[in-house]
């Protein structure tokens, strides 16, 4: 879809409408159009396309991937969060403001592309029970990649965001381009041949953006003759930055500046025939977070092989006019400290990192607080988030001495009983590898920003 995909908006008075975003960066503004019931045609639920093009930048990302119509992602939205119990079309059309010959024609058209299904019955006021509908979570994947400095970490989640396969094996990203990008296609590959029915699934659910209703005829042996696989949205690659979001090209990775402008969407996008969305690893756990459910304004800090921060800003994952915020771990916090790969002296990812390699946890709990004291000064956020493999080798200690040295600076401003809790992220190992499956996911309920 060369134009753009159609995305959401809402009138003044809250009632859903049809809006058409042009092919632009993720955050960028939207125009309204005319719409009735929110209809669209094309590849995925609901009518979201299967893979959309703009010339002369390859595959876009969570632009081109989501639903063409906000009518449908609220819908959807809607049936996600409902679980297993699932929401009547009259709820639905009263949450949505849509009318319920709207919601009508978007839910049968989600039933007949296998998207709902019934959920039962439930008593209503007077007249016949109502049929109540839920989200199918099989009825589509999405595979999250976390390319970290020493480890590739492959996930595939369902439409609800549950991981049903993972694999994690050694990798050195220093390898060069053609080895990090085969092992990601291999890795990748594999998980989807595994989870999804076998070697023979792996090629249908990779190309299965395109089929009719968004999905491919299944192999034979899978789910029996013409039964059809479930939907493959795409891969969605987290790593560390600096890098354009936008075009999916790497900028200086920090220890790794052979990287510096290499296209890595694209390259993927080309060997894979899906659709690709790159993003920094920071940026792809805190947008899971949102989805999960945090809400307002909150800061992950990730301290795994290097030291980033991704931040939510009411409610949507902020990532700057060039798609660069977040670069924590590199703003210097001891002049003419000891050098960083990135060039500078005395950042904190530098010093943190000393830290730990010397054996004193307490004191890189105490400099990773010095610089979340300054972030919460200037954002004057809600909630700061700690993950990674560092902080989860001794999670007590950094939840504690980060919260520590907040507590010292509320008393200092006078507000000892405004300090900004500190709390372990949840995910575990895998936060960062499930947040970039929501890359494609969550734009498919219209939570392209959390």
């Amino acid at each position: 879809m060369d134009d753009g995909a159609r995305h959401a908006g809402a009138s003044g008075d809250g009632r859903a409408h049809d809006t058409e975003r042009a092919a632009v960066g993720p955050g960028e503004g939207f125009r309204a159009v005319p719409g009735t019931d929110g209809g669209a045609t094309g590849g995925g639920p609901g009518g979201a396309p299967a893979a959309g093009r703009t010339a002369g930048h390859g595959v876009v990302g969570a632009n081109l991937l989501g639903v063409r119509s906000h009518n449908t992602a609220l819908v959807l939205d809607l049936l996600r969060c409902a679980g297993p119990d699932g929401i009547s079309r009259l709820e639905l059309a009263e949450r949505t403001g849509l009318t319920p010959q709207a919601v009508s024609k978007i839910t049968a058209r989600l039933r007949e592309e296998g998207f709902a299904a019934e959920a039962g019955r439930r008593a209503s006021t007077g007249g016949k029970p109502r049929t109540v509908l839920r989200l199918v979570p099989e009825a589509g994947h999405a595979v999250g990649v976390h390319l970290d400095r020493d480890e590739l970490r492959v996930v595939l989640a369902d439409l609800d965001g549950g991981v049903v396969g993972e694999r994690c094996v050694p990798l050195d990203l220093g390898a060069g381009a053609e080895a990090v990008v085969g092992a990601v296609v291999r890795e990748t590959e594999c998980l989807v041949g595994e989870a999804l029915g076998g070697p023979g699934a792996r090629a249908a659910a990779l190309l299965g953006v395109g089929g009719p209703g968004g999905r491919a005829a299944a192999p034979h042996g899978v789910g029996g003759p013409g039964a059809r696989a479930a939907a493959l949205l795409g891969v969605g690659v987290a790593l560390p930055g600096p890098l354009d979001h936008v075009h999916g090209v790497l900028h200086r990775v920090t220890g790794f500046p052979e990287w510096d402008g290499f296209p890595l969407r694209d390259a993927l996008a080309r060997r894979l025939g899906t659709p690709v969305v790159v993003d920094k690893d920071t940026n792809a756990a805190a947008l899971a977070l949102a989805v999960g459910g945090e809400r307002g304004s909150f800061a992950y800090l990730h301290l795994g092989t290097g030291l980033g921060a991704g931040l939510v800003i009411g409610g949507s994952v902020h990532r700057g006019a060039r798609t660069g915020a977040g670069e924590f771990g590199h703003q210097v916090v001891q002049l003419d400290g000891p050098p960083c790969p990135c060039g500078n002296r005395g950042c904190v990812e530098a010093l943190c990192l000393a830290a730990i390699a010397r054996g004193d946890v307490a004191e890189a709990a105490r400099v990773l607080g010095v610089a979340a004291a300054n972030l919460v000064g200037l954002l004057d956020i809600d909630l700061l988030l700690l993950g990674g493999r560092t902080i989860a080798a001794a999670p007590d200690a950094f939840v504690q001495g980060v919260a520590g040295v907040l507590a010292v600076h509320a008393e200092r401003e006078g507000a000892p009983m405004q300090r900004v809790p500190v709390r372990l992220a949840p995910g575990g190992a895998r936060g960062v590898a499930e947040g970039a499956a929501q890359l494609l996911l969550a734009p498919v309920f219209g939570r392209a920003g959390g």
